[in-house]
């Protein structure tokens, strides 16, 4: 058969639709299984709440379940390290919070580079933690308590939920832009740190504000401004950290990665669906409800605030000396 130039250019752009259909159909099909979304962290804190919260959103949007598996150890390390090994298939993601930033400089030895390793999808949620004291502390706002730990270095014992964790570092942050002595008090979890706070035998914490809150309300903890550079619609009177230290920031915040190599369709899928996620107001009442407010991010913003915040966490933590425990 004699094959004319037209006929030629006909049949060749037939075959490469052939072969791109399989591949187009397989893009389509995506999610075609159930889906696994690793957090870190144990279960029942902010990060799993978080995470069951948009995983079922996602799954009643993409038709698949999601699956949270909490795999919690080593400072969220455990977790990460798996997503790390997991195929670029789009279906193992990954919770991602500012303990991953941390970690980047935290620990000596990691067996993986998260800002190389971890591919950003969106963000989730950003939130304030709350500088708190004990009632005993005769202080009400933060200069006076500035000016109370001055009169007292070495004196103000800070607990925390441990060595590295974003607590901890709220507190270091703070102690390296006011030149204060505190002395840190690392424990196995923000509640026991949290029990010995209302108890009086540490005097100052930096927490998740959903955890105190109600403490604060009663009148057991005396909130003093929280971390986030706006004031919490939780607690609209409650200064900033930053109205009197100026540069201070601190968010608690989460979003979610891939393993590197995963297909840019698939993420921009993934980060559709999660801003339409954010952008509904049901689930904004429940986010409000964690104390968080939506945080809308593409890959690319997302992997702005990653390395901005390594880089901040890495000075704070030179500064403190802080090791890993």
């Amino acid at each position: 058969m004699k094959f004319t130039r037209r006929r030629f250019a006909y049949l060749a752009g037939a075959a490469v639709a052939s072969l791109a259909a399989p591949r187009m159909a397989r893009a389509q099909a995506y999610p075609a299984r159930p889906m696994r979304l690793i957090v870190g962290f144990p279960a029942g804190g902010a990060a799993d709440i978080t995470a069951r919260l948009m995983g079922q959103w996602l799954s009643d949007r993409l038709g698949q379940p999601i699956v949270i598996e909490n795999r919690a150890g080593a400072g969220t390390n455990i977790g990460t390290e798996a997503v790390v090994k997991a195929s670029p298939d789009g279906y193992t993601l990954l919770l991602i919070s500012a303990a991953n930033t941390i970690n980047a400089t935290l620990y000596d030895r990691l067996n993986f580079n998260f800002i190389r390793d971890i591919a950003p999808v969106a963000g989730l949620i950003r939130g304030p933690l709350v500088m708190e004291v004990h009632p005993s502390v005769p202080a009400r706002t933060v200069p006076e308590f500035i000016a109370y730990a001055k009169a007292h270095p070495g004196r103000i014992n800070m607990g925390s939920a441990g060595n590295g964790t974003p607590g901890h570092m709220s507190g270091e942050l703070f102690k390296m832009t006011t030149g204060l002595d505190l002395v840190h008090v690392p424990y196995r979890g923000g509640a026991p740190a949290l029990t010995d706070l209302l108890a009086g035998q540490v005097q100052v914490m930096f927490d998740n504000l959903p955890t105190s809150i109600e403490y604060i309300r009663a009148g057991r903890l005396q909130a003093l401004a929280v971390t986030t550079a706006a004031r919490s619609q939780m607690l609209p009177e409650l200064p900033t950290v930053s109205e009197f230290v100026p540069g201070y920031e601190v968010s608690s915040w989460f979003g979610i990665g891939a393993p590197r190599n995963t297909s840019p369709n698939i993420i921009e899928k993934l980060n559709a669906e999660v801003g339409i996620a954010l952008a509904d107001s049901g689930l904004q009442s429940r986010i409000a409800e964690l104390s968080s407010t939506p945080l809308p991010l593409s890959p690319q913003e997302l992997a702005a605030l990653v390395a901005t915040e390594t880089e901040k966490w890495a000075k704070v933590i030179k500064f403190s000396g802080a090791k890993a425990e």
